[in-house]
């Protein structure tokens, strides 16, 4: 029988699907993947918050129906504040979109070299043309900053620019408050569009079509969210998405933001009209029973304050896990300077190791991590 598809080629191996497969066919029943991309207890299940759990119990008996095409509204609203902040004078002057995902529509975007490994992929289905500026140095292990102002100081005006405000992925390496007015700086004097990836802050963002946002940088709402902040606060325009996917460990429900802050009421007003055109097609109407609990812990005080201990505890934990790391490194005499690891920040690690190294502890030890030794 003839076939259609019998001329698909295989699709290219992809670096972190490719380390899941060997792990999983690994018949050793000691093994461990450090590339998992996911918060994990000290047994290695995923973690339910307890403040989700009882979200959960306390919707269970509620009839839920379609939303609007825009999302539920106290959520998009509560989500908002969450990443603006309480006294933020684009919310009060009504210059703040807020909708649960959609897609974009400028020609070129730069993102960070390296990035998310779904950046990519994500802007060019989108039918942007996908640049990088430099962002990691790797005989320094730390940021290639000057590089970086470099290449963002000949982007083309009008041009959308990734940034990870927290937690950068997957290097663990962010820029100092001072460094981020550096490029607040030259993002605003080129006419640069600013579309923040928070994915790893509470009180700010993520990334077009609902990426994943977590919340594993300091554990701190406003410490988290100082640089998106800082270009909020300047009037101009920016994108922040947000995803709920770490930050509450609602990783099956996909929930998530967008926010576009706007120079006016009426650009607002304009914006919103075009996203609805967007969202449409695409999805009609966004999932509710993620975006119900988000809204439930958002809304009442006590489950708000219950999810910010529990979040701080996950990321007190992350920081001690690397301390433990580079003191047991130290301790065995290992050669060279790890000092990045303690430096870095958030759920990610750029260890050093090469891809032949990475090769010999996944032979030897069945530990297996992505080839650029890539950690999470």
């Amino acid at each position: 029988m003839s076939s259609i598809l019998s001329n698909v080629l295989p699709a290219p191996e992809d670096p972190v699907l490719s380390v899941i497969f060997a792990c999983r066919d690994d018949p050793c029943p000691v093994k461990l993947n450090v590339s998992a991309r996911a918060y994990r207890t000290e047994e290695g299940k995923p973690l339910v918050l307890e403040v989700v759990r009882k979200a959960e119990q306390q919707l269970a008996n509620d009839l839920q129906g379609y939303l609007p095409i825009d999302g539920l509204a106290d959520f998009n609203k509560l989500s908002a504040k969450l990443t603006l902040g309480d006294d933020s004078h684009a919310v009060e002057e009504n210059r703040v979109v807020t909708i649960q995902c959609l897609s974009g529509r400028l020609r070129v975007v730069f993102v960070p070299n390296p990035t998310w490994g779904n950046h990519p992929f994500i802007f060019t289905l989108a039918g942007l043309c996908v640049e990088y500026f430099r962002y990691y140095d790797p005989q320094t292990r730390g940021l290639d900053f000057e590089g970086m102002l470099e290449d963002l100081g000949a982007a083309p005006s009008g041009a959308i620019v990734v940034l990870q405000s927290c937690a950068h992925n997957p290097t663990g390496i962010d820029p100092t408050l001072e460094q981020w007015e550096k490029i607040r700086q030259i993002v605003r004097s080129k006419g640069l569009l600013p579309f923040f990836d928070n994915a790893y802050q509470v009180r700010s963002t993520c990334l077009f079509f609902n990426l994943n946002f977590h919340g594993f940088a300091t554990g701190n709402l406003d410490s988290d969210a100082q640089s998106v902040c800082m270009f909020v606060a300047d009037g101009g325009e920016c994108l922040i998405a947000q995803s709920f996917a770490k930050n509450m460990g609602l990783y099956g429900e996909r929930i998530g933001t967008l926010t576009i802050v706007c120079t006016s009421q009426d650009v607002a007003r304009k914006v919103h009209s075009q996203v609805l055109l967007v969202v449409r097609p695409m999805y009609l109407s966004p999932p509710i029973h993620g975006a119900s609990i988000v809204t439930t812990i958002l809304k009442n005080s006590d489950m708000y304050k219950d999810w910010t201990i529990e979040l701080k505890g996950m990321a007190d934990r992350i920081i001690s896990m690397r301390q433990q790391l580079y003191e047991a490194i130290q301790a065995r005499g290992t050669p060279g300077d790890w000092t990045h690891i303690i430096k870095q920040i958030g759920m990610f690690s750029f260890t050093g190791l090469n891809k032949k190294q990475v090769r010999w502890m996944a032979k030897e030890y069945h530990i297996y991590m992505t080839y650029d030794g890539y950690v999470i």
